[in-house]
């Protein structure tokens, strides 16, 4: 068991034609997060990128599983072996249709919510007690602009400026949010982050 390592999991899809989607929003705050710490999530083994720092007293593994989204739990299933860390060590990034745009909420566990990478990792890691930060996408007919939009195709498709914004807007909360979970635990997180609503 190593209980100085937090697991960062950005979850999406491989390929170009999917890097600026909703669905890959995983992806992109755990670049984002990886730059502003001088590092790149490049380092390739067992399915994934991964990128490894110090931060705030423990060792962060930064990570992005190079399988598609319904895949991504045999890649993390493999650094969650390798590396003995514990669920509550690990921190899964993903979009969530059934919260607004800019919303973030911090949880432990809990079902999957319809989201497949959310699934292979249950299925894959054995449980389903691991964190997961929920970045809000929306859905499509809850958002004028996409009303009728079939909502696999939804996902897939690239944020709307606005939308882009917000996440942008939110960065520097996830920082502080991902710096209280490592240095003062899950509770202090998620006061921090669960209180942004819209």
């Amino acid at each position: 068991m190593n209980e100085n390592m937090f697991l960062v999991v950005g979850l999406g899809n491989p390929g170009c034609e999917y890097a600026a989607t909703r669905h890959n929003v995983g992806f992109m705050v755990v670049d984002e997060l990886a730059r502003r710490f001088g590092v790149s999530v490049d380092q390739g083994k067992w399915q994934a990128y991964s990128a490894k720092i110090v931060l705030w007293g423990s060792q962060i593994c930064f990570l992005k599983p190079d399988t598609f989204m319904n895949l991504s739990g045999k890649a993390v299933a493999r650094y969650v072996d390798f590396y003995k860390v514990q669920p509550g060590q690990i921190v899964v990034i993903h979009d969530d249709l059934d919260m607004a745009p800019g919303r973030i909420k911090l949880v432990a566990g809990g079902g999957t919510g319809g989201h497949n990478g959310i699934r292979s990792l249950v299925q894959c890691l054995g449980t389903q007690d691991f964190l997961r930060l929920k970045l809000g996408v929306g859905r499509p007919g809850n958002v004028s602009a996409y009303a009728g939009m079939p909502v696999e195709k939804y996902v897939l498709a690239p944020f709307a400026p606005d939308e882009k914004n917000l996440l942008e807007q939110r960065m520097d909360l996830i920082e502080k949010g991902l710096e209280y979970l490592v240095r003062d635990g899950i509770s202090t997180a998620m006061n921090l982050l669960n209180a942004i609503k819209s």
